[in-house]
């Protein structure tokens, strides 16, 4: 007996060989043992294995790896409860379904089995991998230390903003942490290290080291995290940040996402208010961000307010899963129709079209079709001359004069050598674009004797009412395929529970998802009832993996003033104080998701599913996640917001905020297009103002 033997021998019964190859067949066994080399991971499960091999003799008089499978999984499942059997578990499933680039599923072998497209964009079925240049540090206009305006974050914001004010005759100095990234210098698809399932890792940034921040849970216990895991709420960083790696999904907001306090009222323990501008103060920026940027979908959401010019481009083409969750509609009376995207789905502005690679979210596009502010608001700034864009630099604070008129920032600018360099920049104006985290971060940390309590917080209202989405999801096996994983795989959509339904405040849209790949559909989308090893798991993965539907949206949050961001006792790598995330989401906002998560059910069931379930709704917790908002509020008072509702910060004519901070409530739906909108609106103000 070796302890190499044992290893593959637990492995082939997680799973087994039958037509197709076990794990060890699969190629898992050098991905599970890297792992088990690992004192931190592999150190409980190698102990667990040795008492496995104990109960086998003891039990049985022989070595596990000697018995037969009968008794092998008898064994197993007196321990599958055991916390080292389901860390091994998972391992042998990551190194089964995930991609052969991590070690595992060896020639993408079980891919082949599920039936999980890959569409390698360097193949036949996609366009060539065009080499590009690494990334530059500094991009644009010489490195001077004086400009008009400096923008802190190069996402969906700050793009627009820097665009508009630089096209607007303007020098502009767009800042960003992160690098420039896009599928030719970072095109490896890590299915373990991304911005949708990123177990291990991303594939942006922050970096995983030097940039912790704090989450204090329920009890007030707080606990150090890392830019990998949930609680640390990571928005992408890198030039077009989330836009970057986005799905593409591009609503408007409902009109009465605006008016949320006056259509309902104000729940106790709340902070629900209306925005100071409505959908039609808006509207016409909307339009401007779907024609400058790119928008594919038509009129076809009768709740969706009042448009004034229709899509610039069609739809995306519809899937089975359509053709399905449409039939099931109809019989619930429900209005559908296809969703909007920032994808192009013809050639716009010398960019392809989407390939349907089946690898949206999380992930560069291999096309270049996804329209982010990388590729169109971006490159229009730095064509004007003068725009320059600095990457691998962090703002520390914003300065200001004894009067408190801001008067630029100090940064910490990493060059390509790794060596960090402090720079004071001269600015007429500053805009924060960094997420509602980073920016309400930056106002705390830019403290001074004039403001002892940070910039634009005389009433401590910097960092609260911190919000995200939940997103209930609901699954629906049907006996043909509905899962195309030809991408990006949303096909329908309804509205119909945004708003008006019977004791419950606001809603959410719901529709199909995005293609889920096979080890996160491992992860996250068989039955409850179902072991996550042994033969059912894989005849279930094999059988049924694009027969699964699942429907899920974005659950319209009720803001919480005890939901915020303040600053922790521990440092960044360049010593200034991190997040500190605190709160849990209201208890309405669980109603609702409990509500929405119902609806998908039925529309399933409606659809012809021969089995639903759902995941448990996620426990009463902070939700702080990629689509966060609220910690800079804008509104009409001082004393209640942080901003006007320019973005304006309230006694500082010339600093601003452009980011979804300014989102008094975050909508039922994904907010990057309002956050570009509102970014074409700001910015019209601030380059009159300076």
């Amino acid at each position: 007996m070796t302890a190499d033997r044992l290893v593959a021998a637990v492995l082939d019964r997680i799973v087994p060989a039958d037509a197709d190859p076990s794990a060890v067949g699969f190629g898992a066994e050098p991905y599970v043992s890297k792992w088990l080399a690992v004192e931190a991971v592999g150190g409980p499960v190698r102990a667990g294995l040795e008492a496995l091999a104990a109960t086998a003799r003891q039990q049985h008089g022989a070595a596990f790896e000697d018995l037969g499978a009968d008794t092998q999984d008898a064994l197993l499942q007196a321990i599958e409860d055991e916390a080292w059997f389901a860390t091994l578990v998972r391992l042998t499933a990551e190194g089964v379904y995930a991609d052969p680039d991590n070690g595992g599923n060896r020639d993408a072998a079980s891919w082949r089995m599920v039936g999980y497209e890959h569409r390698l964009p360097e193949g036949p079925t996609g366009p060539a991998l065009k080499p590009d240049p690494a990334p530059r540090r500094m991009q644009g206009a010489s490195g001077t230390d004086d400009y008009d305006v400096v923008v802190i974050g190069a996402g969906a914001g700050g793009g627009v903003i820097a665009c508009e004010l630089s096209e607007a005759g303007k020098t502009v100095l767009l800042i960003e942490r992160g690098l420039d990234r896009n599928y030719a210098n970072d095109g490896h698809r890590d299915h373990l290290r991304n911005h949708r399932y990123a177990r291990y890792g991303h594939n942006t940034g922050p970096e995983l080291e030097g940039n912790p921040r704090v989450a204090v849970d329920l009890d007030g216990n707080e606990t150090i995290v890392q830019p990998h895991e949930l609680a640390w709420g990571n928005n992408a960083s890198g030039v077009g940040s989330g836009t970057v790696v986005f799905g593409g999904m591009a609503w408007r907001f409902h009109p009465d996402d605006f008016r949320m306090a006056s259509r309902y009222g104000v729940p106790e323990g709340s902070s629900l208010v209306d925005w100071p501008i409505g959908y039609d103060d808006l509207a016409p920026w909307y339009e401007k961000a779907e024609w400058e940027i790119g928008v594919a979908g038509h009129r076809g959401n009768v709740h969706e307010g009042p448009r004034a010019r229709d899509y610039p481009m069609p739809p995306l083409s519809h899937g089975e899963s359509a053709r399905v969750l449409g039939a099931g509609a109809e019989k619930l009376g429900l209005s559908t129709f296809s969703p909007p995207f920032l994808i192009n789905t013809q050639q716009r502005y010398g960019r392809a079209a989407c390939i349907g690679c089946g690898s949206c979210v999380g992930f560069p596009c291999p096309s270049d079709a996804k329209n982010g502010t990388h590729n169109t608001m971006i490159p229009r700034a730095l064509a004007t001359g003068r725009c320059t864009l600095l990457t691998g630099a962090v703002v520390t604070r914003v300065e200001h004069g004894p009067q408190g008129r801001i008067t630029g920032v100090t940064m910490v600018h990493t060059d390509e050598l790794g060596v960090p360099h402090t720079r004071t920049i001269n600015a007429k104006a500053v805009v924060l674009s960094a997420g509602a985290i980073e920016s309400a971060r930056l106002l705390l940390l830019s403290r001074s004797s004039l403001h002892p309590d940070g910039l634009g917080n005389d009433h401590d209202i910097v960092g609260r009412h911190l919000q995200g989405h939940y997103y209930p999801t609901a699954y629906g096996l049907f006996r043909e395929p509905v899962h195309d994983t030809r991408g990006p795989g949303v096909t329908i959509g309804t509205c119909d529970f945004n708003h008006g339904n019977d004791g419950i405040i606001g809603g959410a849209m719901i529709c199909d998802d995005f293609v889920t790949p096979p080890i996160m559909f491992w992860e996250t989308a068989l039955p409850p009832r179902l072991r996550r090893w042994g033969a059912d798991a894989k005849n279930f993965m094999r059988s049924h993996y694009r027969h699964v539907a699942q429907i899920k949206g974005p659950v319209h949050e009720i803001p919480a003033p005890d939901c915020r961001v303040t600053l922790a006792d521990i440092t960044d790598r360049h010593g200034a104080r991190v997040a500190r995330l605190s709160g849990a989401v209201h208890p309405e906002t669980m109603r609702t998701a409990d509500f929405i998560q119902q609806k998908g059910l039925e529309w399933l069931r409606a659809s012809g599913a021969i089995e639903t379930w759902s995941n448990p709704t996620v426990r009463i917790q902070l939700s702080s996640g990629q689509h966060q908002a609220g910690t800079c509020r804008m509104g009409t008072d001082p004393t209640n917001s942080v901003t006007d509702s320019f973005g304006r910060v309230w006694g500082h004519d010339n600093l601003f905020v452009s980011d979804s901070s300014l989102h008094p409530t975050n909508g039922g739906f994904n907010p990057v297009l309002t956050i570009m909108a509102m970014a074409f609106r700001n910015a019209k103000h601030i380059a009159a103002s300076i």
